[in-house]
């Protein structure tokens, strides 16, 4: 994630679904009353009860449509400041509450995600929620209870393109997400719930190898050596314990882990969160791998010494000592040690250019 985390306390925000959640139950207000509720507040889980204000409403014979800007707090939120725009139409009896994708709202396609093919990418927490303020609202308004909700995102099928929703077979649109309806900022809980729904994907579909990569030089260069599918492929960023603890419980035969220099080097001496602010390279324990490897102490002081250890790694080079595959080795085992199954771990590191320079076996 290329956003700096800024400094002093950070600021919550509203999950899409809160969002939702607040343009439906205002616009379902207006249904029945004509009149929008401006600020509206709405119940979420653990008793929270939050106050939006609408960005635009419009009311029609048998619908009534309401709109709010997502506010992602400090959380460096693709959808941070989009409009989340709820339509709320009378239902046919007995339908109950049904949900639709508008535009910029994702259509499931693929089997392994909590919705069945062919639904509205609208999770199943968020409905819940939603389901739940319509329904009190019905009661305390005697209104309908039979309902079509649409919910769109204005722009959304460019902002999933910055997401992994269409490697998980969303397509023309985001996902509407998020189980509390808060946003914990830098949390990264919605791309360790990529990596989940990832996994779940390539399982549905019958994929007996996943590669997970820590970026994007990796990947491709891992899929050009393995040929796998698209959907084989999962873009594990720095969360390497987020991928292998869910692979504890949800294994496939075979994974391939792929990274740089720097963060397989963090797996190998037991990092599970690779990235730079959360995790640092003992440079000590990596001299002690180049000197195993037949390294100088001279070698060994000046790795030591090093800033980095793509650093380290090129000094080792330069004394024709290769440590690239010895680290490989030692990340796999700590990846072995971390699902404790008896799936088949292989761990391939490539340069910036995307050049093999070891790997745990061959």
């Amino acid at each position: 994630m290329g956003n700096r985390k800024p400094d002093g306390p950070l600021r919550k925000g509203w999950t899409t679904g809160a969002c939702a959640t607040a343009a439906a139950t205002a616009a379902y207000e207006a249904l029945v009353t004509g009149s929008f509720p401006d600020p509206i507040t709405i119940a979420l889980p653990k008793g929270l009860q939050p106050s939006f204000t609408l960005k635009s409403h419009q009311i029609g014979d048998d619908w009534a449509r309401a709109s709010v800007i997502k506010d992602a707090g400090d959380d460096p939120d693709v959808t941070h400041g989009a409009e989340i725009v709820a339509t709320v139409k009378r239902g046919a009896d007995g339908s109950g509450i049904t949900f639709h994708a508008g535009d910029g709202v994702g259509t499931v396609t693929l089997p392994g995600l909590p919705l069945p093919v062919g639904e509205p990418a609208i999770n199943p927490k968020p409905r819940e929620i939603m389901c739940d303020n319509l329904r009190t609202r019905a009661a305390t308004l005697k209104g309908p209870a039979d309902l079509a909700v649409t919910i769109a995102i204005p722009g959304g099928e460019l902002l999933a393109e910055k997401t992994m929703n269409g490697r998980l077979g969303i397509k023309g649109g985001l996902s509407v997400l998020g189980t509390t309806g808060i946003v914990i900022p830098y949390s990264c809980s919605s791309w360790i719930h990529s990596i989940q729904r990832g996994v779940d994907v390539a399982r549905a579909g019958g994929i007996t190898h996943i590669a997970a990569a820590t970026g994007s030089t990796s990947e491709a260069a891992i899929q050009k050596m393995l040929g796998l599918p698209e959907t084989a492929l999962i873009d594990m960023g720095d969360f390497a314990g987020g991928l292998l603890k869910y692979l504890r419980e949800n294994p496939v035969p075979r994974l391939t882990l792929a990274g740089g220099f720097g963060k397989i080097t963090k797996l190998s001496q037991g990092a599970l969160d690779l990235h730079s602010s959360r995790s640092r390279v003992d440079m000590a324990k990596l001299a002690q791998v180049a000197v195993t490897g037949g390294g100088s102490a001279d070698l060994a002081s000046k790795i030591e010494a090093a800033n980095t250890a793509l650093e380290a790694f090129t000094l080792a080079t330069s004394d024709g000592i290769h440590i690239a595959s010895t680290i490989a080795r030692q990340a796999r085992e700590v990846a072995m040690a971390t699902v404790s199954g008896n799936m088949e771990i292989h761990v391939v590191i490539f340069d910036r250019q995307g050049q093999l320079i070891g790997q745990s076996d061959g």
